[in-house]
């Protein structure tokens, strides 16, 4: 992408803002920027007709407004949006989202007055989040309905979570001794009409599959571990031999967490060493593992590329000007379009989320051929270290997996194609990307669920064939960071509250690729 700017914000920070490990501030240049934009707008809007600040919106932007009623235009634009339903986004996701907001419109391509984004700067400095519920935008305008929460927000109406409480906007303020926003030009249009809902959503996802394919690809490592397999099915020469970078990548990282182990098997020493084999007519061993073991870099290798793909896509996003119209001061022009369409990000979400569903999958398998005797002809049913009829191991935990990975299974359906024409047949195609962020999530919160299931069993099998003093480090160290919130299961008891802590835990983990 070249060199940067240095107000461009990756994920690598927004993962920092997310994890309150540094704090967003809105820079010299930033508004600098949005200064200039505001005040060529200010002259440039006189005696001209302008969408959005001196006429309706939408399929009444033929109305021209009078002069008086503009500054009311912009709150009346707010207050008819804000009229989303369902449940809350969290504080934390909206906090990315009010920060994906500032970040575009300070490019100054939107003519934003810098009184509103100072305002905006200090909610998220003070932690004042506006309450925005998930249900209601169609990703065309972007994310009208969700960012018009925000903005109620911001000009001192509606609620909000402050210091880990839901309470008044006004009450908020008063607080932490803050005033709302007060609109001018075209401010409440530039606050509404863009894609940050989506696109912030979008990096919370992101931030999680990371951590996702980081435990995916060491379990799968773990897996070829318990069952002794060959390690050519991961080797450079197999993988080198096809020229995809992810699966080439999945290879490698699972070379380097099985590096110092003693588990695995070469086949010169098996089945390529004539003294091994000779006079052997049927092979106890398998000759090659099941798919889910040996095909670890083919089926996570695309997952992979997916996730860097839709890096890249969101990176360009959040970065962009997402709005309409675009406020150029470098050569005095007002540009009418539609750089507010969701598409970017709905179509990756998909991808993303269809991704995650196929690693949910094959975790799944991989906790089936653990927990399947017939399969794996090493462990007990069920990896039973109880009495097996009386006692029943993680019997239980497998109908969890199995449900929520059929859940992911039924939401991985396009959400990008199901464009739905409203708004009067103005927004005659959309593009969900709301919806299509937040399915992702879902489907991404369950597989942390099956991944918990799954490394549970991992650890269980470990206890039961005595092999942790053999495993490599990272083994190991999967192990220890499982068994400090599930002990060994013996006695039948339930284990709920125990998964939901390891599932808490690895979303907090700062692991990832």
């Amino acid at each position: 992408m070249g060199n940067l700017p240095s107000d461009y914000l990756g994920l690598e920070n927004i993962k920092e803002y997310y994890r309150n490990d540094s704090r967003y501030v809105l820079s010299e240049t930033q508004l600098k920027r949005s200064i200039r934009s505001f005040n060529f707008l200010r002259e440039f809007s006189k005696n001209k007709v302008i969408y959005g600040i001196n006429t309706g919106f939408g399929p009444m932007a033929q109305y021209r407004i009078a002069e008086d009623d503009l500054r009311e235009l912009q709150y009346n634009l707010i207050r008819s949006h804000a009229n989303g339903t369902g449940g809350f986004l969290s504080p934390e996701a909206t906090k990315i989202i009010m920060i994906c907001r500032l970040n575009t419109l300070a490019l100054g391509f939107s003519g934003t007055s810098p009184r509103v984004l100072e305002t905006l700067a200090n909610y998220i400095e003070q932690g004042i989040c506006p309450l925005i519920p998930q249900h209601g935008g169609v990703g065309a305008s972007g994310d009208l309905v969700q960012l018009a929460h925000l903005a109620l927000g911001l000009i001192g109406e509606g609620k909000a979570y402050f210091n880990d409480k839901m309470m008044p906007v006004s009450q908020a303020l008063v607080l932490a001794n803050l005033k709302p926003a007060e609109l001018e030009l075209r401010d409440g249009l530039s606050l509404i009409n863009g894609t940050s809902c989506m696109s912030g959503l979008a990096t919370i996802n992101l931030i999680h599959t990371s951590t996702l394919l980081h435990y995916s690809v060491l379990a799968s490592s773990v897996m070829n571990e318990l069952t002794a397999s060959y390690t050519d099915s991961f080797s450079e020469e197999l993988n080198g031999a096809k020229l995809h970078p992810g699966q080439q990548y999945v290879a490698k990282k699972m070379r380097g967490f099985l590096a110092d182990g003693s588990v695995l098997k070469n086949r010169k020493d098996h089945l390529f060493n004539e003294k091994y084999i000779d006079g052997q007519e049927f092979f106890s061993e398998k000759v090659q593992e099941y798919y889910s073991l040996r095909c670890v870099p083919q089926i996570i290798g695309p997952i992979y590329d997916t996730f860097l793909n839709a890096k890249k896509i969101v990176e360009e996003e959040i970065n962009s000007a997402n709005d309409n119209p675009i406020v150029c001061a470098d050569t005095e022009n007002v540009y009418h379009g539609g750089n507010f369409h969701g598409d970017y990000i709905s179509f990756e979400m998909d991808k993303l989320k269809i991704g995650v569903t196929k690693l949910s999958m094959l975790m799944e398998r991989q906790i089936n051929y653990l927990l399947n005797d017939r399969l794996n002809n090493k462990f007990p049913a069920f990896l039973n270290m109880g009495k097996l009829g009386f006692n029943f191991g993680l019997q239980g935990m497998q109908f969890t997996a199995v449900s929520t990975t059929a859940e992911n299974q039924s939401l991985s359906t396009s959400v990008y194609v199901h464009s739905i024409p409203n708004n009067g047949d103005n927004q005659d195609i959309v593009s969900m990307g709301t919806n299509s962020a937040l399915m992702a999530e879902r489907v991404i919160n369950n597989t942390f669920e099956v991944l918990a299931v799954q490394l549970v069993a991992i650890a269980q099998a470990i206890d039961i064939a005595q092999s942790y003093d053999r495993l490599s480090s990272a083994s190991k160290s999967l192990y220890d960071f499982v068994r400090g919130e599930i002990g060994v299961i013996k006695a039948d008891k339930p284990n709920y509250e125990g998964l939901a802590r390891l599932k808490t835990k690895l979303l907090q983990s700062k692991a990832g690729v």
